[in-house]
């Protein structure tokens, strides 16, 4: 086989290896962590992350939720659709511009009854500067054409190939939230 060929076909293992869009990590026995381990019921009931115990756990679409109390898992398995975070886990401003990307679960918002989480504090500022605006992107971009993509290829092809039409750069970002904060 030759080098070429090789190198395509390790390439593409990479890329499939992530299939679906969902941010999960591995830590453990669980393979598909969903919010790195913080239970989803805690940003609603406490208002801040909290790590959820690896013994108190439960499985919804082939992702692992983890836990603080017995409690918790119960008002999640009774209520699943209220406490998943939105967009798979992904940074919310990422998805306004269909990039499925970041997502750290201690920089989170909880807006209409939702959880969002963001990739950073200046990703939450920049989403809050339009936030109706912003959700109404990001879920259209989330139900059109990201929810069931290859996350990898997703960010590659809006990042590297078809920008969305209303893209803005980190430094863009900056300097209308600057803008705006005078």
């Amino acid at each position: 086989m030759n080098l070429i060929r090789l190198l395509a076909i390790a390439f593409a293992a990479v890329l499939l290896a992530g299939c679906g869009a969902m941010n999960v990590v591995a830590d453990g026995a669980d393979s598909n962590l969903m919010l790195k381990g913080y239970d989803p019921v805690a940003y609603f009931t406490d208002g801040r992350p909290v790590r959820g115990r690896p013994d108190i756990k439960a499985e919804h679409q082939g992702v692992t939720y983890r836990f603080a109390t017995e409690d918790h898992r119960r008002l999640f398995t009774s209520n699943t659709a209220k406490y998943v975070p939105q967009y798979g886990g992904f940074c919310a401003n990422g998805m306004v511009y269909a990039i499925p990307l970041g997502g750290e679960p201690e920089i989170f918002k909880i807006a209409d009854g939702r959880l969002f989480v963001f990739g950073g504090a200046r990703s939450r500022l920049y989403f809050e500067m339009d936030q109706e605006r912003n959700l109404r992107l990001a879920d259209q971009y989330w139900e059109s054409e990201v929810r069931d993509s290859n996350w990898r290829l997703q960010s590659f092809f809006r990042i590297w190939i078809n920008r969305v039409p209303h893209y803005k750069t980190n430094k863009e970002l900056a300097e209308e939230y600057a803008r705006r904060s005078k």
